[in-house]
């Protein structure tokens, strides 16, 4: 059976619970619409850095092997296919021509020579740890400014009440 208490909390909001059963329609729209203003937030604070990510002109597989080796440095060309799900050869071709633009670089393993394991160079560890940051950050510094310290405070307050809801059990 549903159960459904309605309570004032001291700032006069109303908050419902439902003790069983799925939620109230009402809820379940104000869920659908916070998350797609998060979505959206989301899009505005990756907005710059997928633009420099498009002037790479980076194709799909090249992407997917750059986020494979940057999150799993030092991989074999078999372990990168295996991640990536794509065959050896087309693996070892994306890895060369990456190689060539200068974003990784194949290092022998000293036991054996004839092998190699792959890793981003230093100018892709650079601008992942020191511009990519940036980039995300600067759209929202540009909005935080434009606030009044009131709006950043209730900001502050709403996305703190947020995540204390979402992490409580």
């Amino acid at each position: 059976m549903n159960r459904i208490s309605k309570t004032r909390t001291s700032s006069g909001v109303r908050r419902t619970v439902q003790k069983h059963g799925a939620p109230e329609p009402a809820l379940r729209s104000e869920a659908n619409r916070i998350e797609a203003q998060l979505q959206s937030i989301r899009r505005k604070l990756r907005e710059r850095l997928q633009m420099e990510y498009e002037r790479g002109e980076l194709t799909s597989p090249q992407r997917l092997v750059m986020s494979v080796v940057v999150h799993h440095e030092g991989l074999s060309l078999k372990e990168l296919s295996q991640r990536v799900s794509l065959a050896h050869s087309t693996v070892s071709g994306i890895v060369s021509r990456l190689a060539d633009r200068g974003l990784l670089e194949r290092r022998a393993v000293a036991a054996d020579l004839r092998q190699s394991r792959i890793y981003i160079t230093a100018a892709v560890r650079r601008f992942l740890q020191k511009e990519a940051p940036e980039l995300t950050l600067a759209p929202l510094l540009r909005a935080l400014q434009r606030a009044t310290p009131q709006e950043r405070r209730a900001i502050a307050k709403g996305l703190s009440t947020l995540e204390r809801l979402l992490t409580e059990p």
